[in-house]
């Protein structure tokens, strides 16, 4: 199987005997891991794989990134920079049989002095018995793993497997990343992309990060009789996509969506509306605009306001309900929502600094009053013992302690004293006053 620039397997055509053309993306395939692009803050020499590779020692890691970044790239890539064998496996095609045979390639290729990296596409789509079993070999050196993700894998992986991994965060591909595709593709093809320079910023912005998609579209572009080049609208209807159009001073929609963001924080609907205005009447995505409105929701307004993010989705309903030019009405109503309502970041703060107390203490367990015993083992070691279930305490509040035992009682959400958080500060004040009289 062969891996293209990005991270994603394509056909290896003219290999092996097949017949085609090979497709541009494997044209391009990257030959070392300083040509891969976007993602020097690991490939770079003080980046975590850089510094692997200039010690000649690799340790199991996971790629977790979107597609189109450059995983299966870069563990190809990584495998030959350190002269390991490379074997990919597919988590989406591969089953148990799979794996066995992969891990029995690996102990014969150690016996006789060569080592193994294993990639795993996918890692995630493989159950929790079958993550567990790369454990022993992982441990035994057998193989070196390197798996590739696009899911959160602390909700997507083991334990026992993030334990013995370290996670690497690939980013979507930056704009002079892209960019630099896009040269590449007009220097292997031998000609310029058919299209103006608005409608190549235009371009490079609808791919949204992945380069693979990029890439799929130059090539679209270039397998076309174009004799005038292409503007922001041609391109547009040529693609049968929506392209975001430059204005005379170049603002891209990054800038854009910017402006709306802070517009909406700073409540002010008449420029919130504006900015709105602008990237949809230039052509924007409307969806890609409403999903930051309905990040925004959850970010600068949150419990505040509880209805904002409810207003979002109902906008984005409304909007695949009836399509454009109907359905942009109601995101301008979820947009003017929240202009309109109460601010809070409460709930924001609180997840980065509740996320950065379980990376700190992960491994410590819930306090044995609040642990099911659905046998009489688990019983006899104590699990659920004076638990007070709260529905029969005074006021439906028992003040009970819900940390670990090692752990003290730590205080991650703070409401505002603004909108529907104001009745939330006195609620928890009330119930920390009757905690501090338990005591």
């Amino acid at each position: 199987m062969a891996g293209d620039l990005f991270g994603e397997d394509v056909p290896a055509a003219k290999q092996g005997g097949a017949t085609g053309p090979v497709p541009l993306a494997e044209r391009l395939r990257p030959r070392t891991l300083a040509d891969v692009v976007g993602q020097e803050h690991l490939t770079g020499p003080e980046g975590a794989i850089g510094r692997m590779v200039g010690a000649g020692q690799l340790s199991s890691i996971i790629l977790w990134g979107p597609p189109g970044t450059g995983k299966t790239t870069i563990a190809r890539l990584l495998a030959e920079a350190v002269g390991m064998r490379f074997a990919p496996l597919s988590a989406v095609f591969s089953g148990v049989a799979d794996l066995r045979q992969a891990f029995a390639d690996a102990e014969k290729m150690a016996t006789a002095g060569k080592r193994t990296l294993l990639f795993v596409d996918e890692i995630h789509r493989f159950n929790r018995a079958q993550q567990d079993g790369f454990l022993p070999y992982v441990e035994r050196g057998t193989v070196v793993l390197v798996g590739a993700t696009t899911e959160n894998p602390s909700f997507a992986l083991n334990a026992a497997l993030l334990s013995r991994a370290q996670v690497l965060v690939l980013g979507r591909l930056g704009e002079e990343a892209l960019a630099t595709l896009v040269e590449r593709a007009e220097a292997e093809v031998g000609r310029n992309l058919p299209v103006t320079d608005d409608a190549k910023a235009a371009l490079i912005s609808s791919a949204d990060g992945d380069g693979r998609f990029l890439l799929n579209q130059v090539e679209t572009l270039f397998a076309t009789a174009i004799d005038t080049p292409l503007d922001p609208a041609e391109l547009a209807q040529f693609l049968h996509r929506r392209m975001p159009v430059y204005d005379k001073d170049r603002d891209g929609h990054y800038n854009l969506i910017s402006a709306l963001h802070k517009a909406l924080r700073g409540s002010d609907p008449q420029a919130s509306l504006y900015w709105l205005a602008r990237m949809l009447v230039a052509g924007e995505e409307p969806l890609y605009v409403l999903r930051r409105i309905v990040r925004f929701a959850s970010e600068d307004i949150g419990l505040a306001d509880p209805q904002a993010l409810v207003q979002c989705l109902a906008a984005k309903d409304a909007y695949q309900f009836l399509g454009s030019p109907e359905g942009e009405l109601a995101i301008v109503q979820a947009c003017l929502y929240c202009a309109t309502a109460p601010k809070s970041n409460a709930a924001y703060a609180a997840q980065k600094a509740a996320w950065a107390a379980a990376r700190e203490t992960g491994s410590l367990a819930p306090p044995a009053n609040i642990l099911n015993a659905p046998t009489k083992l688990m019983k006899d070691l104590g699990y659920g013992e004076g638990y007070s279930y709260d529905h029969d305490a005074p006021d439906g509040f028992s003040g009970d302690n819900y940390w670990p035992d090692e752990m003290a009682p730590a205080s991650f959400y703070r409401p505002v004293d603004r909108g529907f958080e104001k009745r939330i500060a006195e609620r928890l004040a009330w119930w920390d006053e009757r905690r501090r009289v338990k005591e």
